[in-house]
């Protein structure tokens, strides 16, 4: 019964660790959707936050501009 069972004492650990690896993702998810949330009301009520937005996100730029992208490479 020990370890022949369907419910043995290693799939009971696995068990645990899996609810544990969820319940973490669970609130990492949360979180993320929360922040998500705060930015897209930001965005409605700001015409200011939504042309940052699009500037950052989408390389937006005004016909009378030029846009320059910098990336950085990090060598390992």
């Amino acid at each position: 019964m020990f370890f022949f069972d369907r419910n043995d004492v290693p799939t009971q650990i696995n068990r645990i660790q899996e609810l544990n690896d969820l319940e973490n993702a669970e609130t990492s998810m949360t979180r993320q959707i929360s922040d998500t949330r705060k930015e897209l009301e930001s965005l409605k009520s700001s015409p200011e936050m939504l042309e940052k937005y699009a500037r950052e996100k989408y390389l937006m730029k005004k016909p009378n501009e030029d846009l320059f992208v910098v990336e950085t490479v990090i060598e390992k």
